[in-house]
């Protein structure tokens, strides 16, 4: 693609996510019983850690080309992005082969203690952990299959969703076959076992604070009290919507929102849900493709699509305009979408074994458009005013119009 922002890494990619690299190095850096010194060094070394931080940031991908004799491998990649450059690393920095089972899915514990990933392959789970760095200018960073066996979620089919909760102690895994579970963690003490949750069950997110799951396949999108587990709201669809993904997110006014992505044959819109009555906000439609991937910024402030035919589309949250087009991102249709912690970069993966990562800036072009507009119209609100000011003038003072014949 010529690109330095974009590069191809040999496997379709279903999977992309961030790491936590800081959270990881801390962790090396400061044991847990010397909590009063980490305090310390962390507020002397935090503008150092944060600079390096934002200038290298680490992704892991996920792909493969499945069972068979493909050729093409299956393999979590972990690969850099050098912000001062705008540049990922040609080759990824590390690759951890997992044989004839693809990794379908993926989700990246938030951080601490417990930290690695979740990886969905055909049949059974499997948990991956970070062969963490000692420094945050190294390349150091690697990734091992952990000795630990989900056995709960052994045997149990293709999952098609994974998320952590903000928090990292619970975790929500979906089922090609509608089957929602969801474990306490690290423990997997079961929390909601519910077989059949949907007849398929395509994605899930938990609410900021953990309290609300909302689950989406085929019927109504529901919304699970975590605690109870027990549904407390069916969200239905409206004429000939297709619920395809779904992110919880606050609001300008610092209010939990959530936000659905939804397929009409006139194209794709987004639709917004109230989280305290669960009725519908609005709905926009903002694209012709189908939307294959959606993700909303960690502040609120943007949501992202990604389509089939391989474009990026970048939106404000408060009226869904849009910031950025990526046309032709990639050359195949969008499978995962991920901003980062700080909601300034946004990557985006395809099937088409590509990887790019986006600043999120605003369109200065469109910016300018609206300040020419709304000069435009101030203009015209004074000279409609004055021309007002005008005619009553010679009206009352019954005198002709200098203008008149």
């Amino acid at each position: 693609m010529g690109e330095a922002n974009c590069q191809k890494y040999g496997v379709p990619l279903y999977g992309a996510a961030w790491v936590p690299f800081r959270d990881l190095f801390n962790r090396i850096k400061h044991p847990q019983n010397q909590k009063e010194e980490e305090e310390k060094e962390e507020k002397n070394s935090e503008s150092t850690e944060e600079t390096t931080n934002k200038k290298n940031s680490w992704l892991v991908l996920s792909g493969g080309g499945g069972a068979g004799s493909s050729g093409i491998p299956n393999a979590l990649l972990l690969t850099q992005f050098d912000s001062s450059s705008n540049s990922l690393s040609e080759t990824p920095v590390a690759r951890h082969g997992t044989g004839n089972l693809l990794p379908y899915r993926m989700a990246v514990h938030p951080g601490g203690e417990g930290g690695g990933l979740i990886c969905a392959f055909p049949e059974s789970c499997k948990w991956f952990e970070w062969n963490a760095p000692t420094s945050m200018e190294t390349n150091e960073l690697g990734l091992i299959a952990s000795e630990r066996v989900l056995t709960e979620l052994e045997n149990v089919g293709q999952q098609l969703a994974l998320v952590f909760n903000k928090e990292g102690s619970a975790l929500a895994v979906g089922s090609e076959d509608g089957h929602l579970r969801v474990f306490k963690w690290p423990s997997m003490a079961i929390i909601i076992d519910k077989a059949d949750a949907h007849p398929t069950l395509k994605d899930l997110d938990f609410s900021l604070d953990g309290r609300f799951l909302v689950s989406l396949g085929g019927g109504p999108c529901r919304i699970w009290d975590v605690e109870s587990a027990t549904v407390v709201a069916s969200l239905l669809r409206e004429n000939d919507e297709v619920f395809t993904s779904c992110r919880f997110s606050v609001n300008s006014n610092g209010t939990q929102i959530l936000y659905i992505t939804a397929m009409r044959d006139r194209g794709g819109s987004i639709v917004s849900f109230d989280t305290s009555t669960w009725t519908r906000v609005s709905s926009k439609h903002i694209v012709r493709d189908p939307i294959s991937a959606f993700n909303v910024s960690p502040d609120g402030e943007y949501l992202a699509i990604g389509t089939i035919q391989g474009d990026v589309f970048i939106y404000k949250s408060r009226n869904t305009r849009v910031t950025s087009i990526i046309k032709k991102a990639h050359l195949g249709l969008v499978t995962a979408l991920k901003f980062s912690e700080d909601s300034r970069l946004l990557v985006s993966a395809s099937m088409d074994s590509s990887v790019r990562v986006t600043k999120v800036e605003e369109d200065t072009t469109l910016k300018g458009l609206t300040i020419l507009v709304f000069v435009l119209q101030g203009l015209w609100f004074i000279m409609m005013i004055a021309i007002i000011f005008l005619l009553a003038y010679y009206h009352w003072n019954d005198k002709p119009l200098p203008f008149a014949y």
